[in-house]
């Protein structure tokens, strides 16, 4: 699966974790250079408390597009450090190569309305 924003490559796996219809991408699939860490956090009752990041220099749009849980609830370790993403990120499957030599893809899945972004979040107080 690749994430992919203004034709900017955000992660790329083979190995992401689906959780509630969002792809999350392990941590050394993410190209951490193309982001920066967001203020903006929330909270979810199973996952826990999550953390957004954003585009590097995208500026207003580019804003928590994706977010991640750094120490999720024991229900969610499994994408622990994994990072998921939303507004304007397109889900697309890898291109493959079949038994022929053509290139396939999947259709794309776009990430711009998603069922659930980080699902039931909810910011905390301060």
């Amino acid at each position: 699966m690749r994430a992919i924003w203004n034709g900017t490559v955000l992660a790329e796996s083979d190995e992401t974790v689906v959780v509630e219809g969002n792809h999350y991408f392990p941590p050394d699939a993410v190209r951490w250079d193309e982001l920066e860490r967001s203020d903006r956090r929330s909270v979810c009752p199973w996952k826990g408390e999550a953390r957004y990041w954003s585009v590097s220099g995208a500026g207003r749009a580019g804003e928590a597009v994706g977010w991640e849980y750094p120490e999720p609830t024991s229900a969610a370790r499994q994408i622990a450090g994994h990072v998921a993403f939303w507004r304007g990120v397109e889900i697309r499957a890898r291109p493959w190569t079949d038994r022929s030599g053509t290139s396939r893809s999947c259709a794309p899945r776009s990430s711009t309305a998603p069922s659930s972004g980080p699902p039931r979040s909810r910011t905390p107080r301060a």
